[in-house]
């Protein structure tokens, strides 16, 4: 009997502190660090591995330092020119100071999703609608820098905010396709004026060249009635460009240098016959 109690006052402290050694064990992830307090006091920070806290006067509180993803919620913007539009986004930050995440505010994640909603509001409050809709890279670009200043001194650091949705007003929204409508058949007329101006270059040109010798317009004049009769049964009158002529249709052949006149001498011939 004597031997039992020997042995279990033997067992009973080793069980105590095998439990108290036990109570103190961590494991830190790889992703993850931990903020020790001692008594309540900051005194240090705790890497990835096995890691063993005094029971009852160290507590160790432990942060993700892996990149976090928050939905800002859709946040009700007047745009510079005095359009009301809904607009929500995403922001990816992440803890590179876990030490200042834990002592410089209460909870880092809330807080940093607060102050994304107020960013939101006050950047897009400063630019057009126009802008929002074409800019939206720069947009993005301004509030990462505006919330990374902020979130620092806290220790996070926001890697990219990204614009996701803008609910515009239906009326704005017809008002965008009316202009768009306009922009297009705008150049739809510029195109066609400039495939006009070009077309009626391109004609005067040929005339200039048919002109020069009247078999090519001949030519040309049967090529066209050609034309005409391949698309189905049609009833062709050909009229000789004589003809033409004779009434005045089609211009005569400018006179050119090298062609003689009729009322000019011959080779050999004496030009002044009144004179010896």
């Amino acid at each position: 009997m004597s031997e039992l109690f020997g042995a279990l006052g033997f067992l009973v402290p080793l069980a105590v502190v095998f439990v108290l050694f036990a109570s103190g064990v961590r494991i830190v992830s790889e992703y993850q660090n931990g903020v020790v307090f001692r008594l309540g006091r900051y005194v240090g920070l705790k890497r990835a591995g096995f890691r063993w806290l005094i029971p009852f006067i160290e507590r160790m509180v432990i942060i993700d330092l892996r990149t976090v993803a928050r939905d800002v919620p859709p946040q009700d913007v007047i745009t510079k020119d005095n359009v009301s539009v809904k607009v929500n986004a995403v922001v990816y930050f992440r803890v590179i100071q876990a030490d200042k995440a834990v002592l410089q505010v209460e909870d880092y994640l809330y807080a940093t999703s607060q102050i994304a909603q107020t960013t939101l509001r006050a950047i897009l409050g400063q630019v057009e609608l126009d802008e929002l809709l074409s800019e939206r890279e720069r947009i993005n670009q301004e509030l990462q820098q505006v919330l990374d200043a902020r979130t620092g001194p806290w220790g996070v650091k926001v890697s990219n905010v990204e614009v996701k949705h803008i609910d515009l007003p239906l009326e704005m929204q017809r008002a965008i396709a009316r202009q768009a409508e306009a922009e297009r058949e705008r150049r739809a007329k510029i195109i066609a004026a400039e495939g006009e101006h070009q077309a009626a270059e391109k004609l005067s040109l040929a005339a200039d060249v048919l002109s020069r010798n009247p078999a090519t317009l001949q030519l040309r004049y049967l090529q066209t009635l050609v034309e005409i009769t391949g698309g189905g049964n049609h009833t062709i009158l050909p009229i000789p460009l004589e003809l033409l002529r004779a009434f005045g249709a089609v211009p005569v052949r400018p006179f050119r240098p090298e062609e003689p006149r009729e009322d000019e001498p011959e080779d050999g011939e004496d030009a002044s016959p009144g004179l010896s």
